[in-house]
């Protein structure tokens, strides 16, 4: 008898293969994630869950599936949707698919980066409501990226990627991670930096930390007062490190000059969110690895995690922490 597995949402066709040659599989394929009672519902007996960073996995679906539940695997680099202690306490492996997304995301930053800095989401609506009537020595003026400064907060390795990136464009580049040495510093050409000095230093400052209980609202009020006037905050890492009421405010009052969000909290972003109705912010949906090849890339780790749990082997991504 094959194991039998829940996946939480459509996934590509090659890694649903995959999975289908070792296990019995059930689907969910709704556009929405599967609310949380059917989820509880559909996990019963289940061998293995291939989850989605949109899923909360936690006693109450361990619960539910009983004892026969051996694996969770999570297409995400990330797992705070997971209780991982709760999962280890019954034995239970999960999986991430760690660097995968590395280049996708940080291709994604640069594009923020550069979106917000040149105000071409601004330009994009000038032009759709008619407003285009003239060149103009002012219109939608925005900054230089050759000789500003990019502070990277979190130098891991889509940090570590975003610095490569920016170096093209002629930036100077601080970085701050606990465990940054000198010697990596040089390595990627950046200069260590401590928060606050990126803080107050940068003229575009980019997060890149994981969500810890340290890193929660780590840009809060008092942060964003150590910004630059004119500075733009891009955060492709998790949305609660930012306190976006305090960033609304930061924005509203011309304390910050803009802000490129690619995760918010909460995710999805409520349609009457204030920040909607900046102009100097732009807000996309959790694209960061949004490329067909990282996507399906993601979805096969993932399919390995999970056949390797259900059939008793060894995680080839494990989450141990």
């Amino acid at each position: 008898m094959m194991p039998k597995v829940f996946i939480t949402r459509a996934i590509a066709p090659s890694a649903l293969s995959r999975i289908e040659t070792v296990c019995e599989v059930d689907l969910w394929d709704g556009e929405m994630p599967p609310p949380y009672s059917i989820l509880c519902d559909r996990v019963r007996g289940v061998d293995g869950l291939f989850s989605m960073i949109t899923d909360r996995i936690d006693a109450g679906v361990y619960e539910a599936a009983g004892a026969s539940l051996k694996v969770v695997s999570n297409m995400a680099v990330g797992y705070n949707n997971i209780d991982v202690a709760a999962a280890q306490a019954r034995g239970i492996a999960i999986g991430n698919t760690p660097g995968v997304l590395t280049d996708a995301t940080a291709d994604l930053t640069l594009a923020l980066l550069l979106a917000a800095a040149r105000r071409i989401v601004e330009g994009v609506e000038y032009v759709r409501a008619g407003e285009w009537r003239t060149w103009h020595p002012n219109l939608l003026a925005g900054r230089d990226l050759n000789g500003a400064t990019l502070g990277i907060v979190g130098f891991g390795r889509i940090g570590r990627a975003v610095a490569h990136r920016a170096q093209a464009f002629g930036l100077r580049i601080l970085a701050y991670s606990p465990s940054l040495t000198d010697e990596e510093a040089a390595r990627f050409s950046v200069t260590p930096a401590s928060i606050e000095t990126i803080l107050s230093e940068a003229d575009f400052v980019s997060l890149h930390c994981p969500l810890t209980p340290e890193t929660r609202h780590l840009i809060d009020a008092q942060a964003l007062t150590q910004m630059k006037d004119d500075a733009i905050l891009i955060n492709t890492s998790r949305g609660p490190v930012v306190d976006q009421a305090a960033l609304y405010a930061a924005l509203k009052e011309g304390r910050i000059g803009g802000a490129a969000l690619d995760v918010t909290d909460p995710e999805p972003m409520p349609d009457d969110d204030p920040l909607l109705l900046l102009p100097n912010v732009i807000v996309i949906p959790h694209l960061g690895s949004a490329t067909t090849q990282t996507r399906e890339k993601m979805a096969l780790m993932a399919a390995d995690n999970l056949i390797a749990g259900v059939t008793g082997q060894p995680l080839p991504n494990a989450v141990t922490t």
